[in-house]
C-alpha cells in the first residue's frame, strides 16, 4: 500500500507560476517519460530556481501529479464540449470523440506508460478511475442517443456495451499490456475503441 498523500500546494504561489510549472512538465513527462526529467532539468527550462520549483511542487511526485490531473481536465472539457452538439448529429459526435481521443491518446509517450506503472501505481489507479468515469458519462450518453438515431443497435443493452468497452480498455490499456503487445497509448485506445463500435453501429 502506497503511504502518499494528497499534495497540497502553497497557497502563496502565483496561479500564473504553477500554470507554467505544470505545462512544461507535462511536455515533457508525456514525452521522455519521468524518471528521465529531472528537477534540475525542469527549473532550467523554466529559467527558476529549484528552490523555486519545490516551493511549487514539494516532490516530483507531486507534479506528476498535477500533470496527470492537468491532462484530464483538458480531457473532459474536450469532452463536454462535444457532448453539446452531439444530439444533432450522432454519427458525426461519434467520429469527432474518436479524433479527440486520438490526439489526446498521441500526447502520452511509452516511456510515460513505462513510468507510471514502475513507479507511480497509485497514479495509475487513479487513471483508471477516471477513464472508468468518463467513459461511463460521455459514451454512455453517445449510445443512448445512437440507439434513438438508428446508428447504435437496439438489441444490446447500453450498459453492457459500456461494460464491454470497459473490461477491453482495462485489459488492454496498461502499461505492461501495452509494452507486451508493442502498442502505443494511441493505437491501443483507437483499436479498442473502433473494435467495439463496430459492433455496435447498427448494420444498414
Amino acid at each position: 500500500m502506497s503511504t502518499r498523500k494528497p499534495t497540497q500546494q502553497d497557497p502563496s504561489i502565483d496561479p500564473a507560476v504553477v500554470r507554467r510549472v505544470i505545462a512544461v512538465a507535462r511536455r515533457q513527462f508525456l514525452a521522455h517519460g519521468f524518471r528521465t526529467v529531472s528537477m534540475d532539468d525542469l527549473a532550467a527550462e523554466l529559467g527558476m530556481s529549484k528552490k523555486t520549483l519545490y516551493v511549487a511542487f514539494p516532490s516530483k511526485f507531486a507534479l506528476v501529479e498535477a500533470v496527470v490531473k492537468d491532462k484530464f481536465r483538458e480531457v473532459e472539457a474536450d469532452l463536454e464540449r462535444l457532448a453539446k452538439d452531439r444530439a444533432a448529429n450522432v454519427e458525426e459526435a461519434l467520429h469527432q470523440l474518436l479524433i479527440c481521443l486520438q490526439r489526446h491518446a498521441a500526447e502520452a509517450q511509452p516511456a510515460f506508460v513505462r513510468d507510471i506503472g514502475r513507479e507511480t501505481p497509485e497514479l495509475f489507479q487513479l487513471i483508471e478511475q477516471r477513464r472508468r468515469e468518463l467513459i461511463r458519462l460521455y459514451f454512455g450518453e453517445l449510445f443512448e442517443d445512437g440507439k434513438k438515431a438508428r446508428v447504435i443497435r437496439t438489441d444490446i443493452p447500453t450498459h453492457l456495451i459500456i461494460e464491454i468497452l470497459l473490461g477491453a480498455v482495462q485489459a488492454i490499456m496498461n502499461p505492461p499490456k501495452l509494452m507486451e503487445l508493442g502498442l502505443t497509448v494511441e493505437h491501443g485506445y483507437l483499436s479498442v475503441i473502433r473494435l467495439v463500435l463496430e459492433g455496435a453501429l447498427q448494420r444498414r
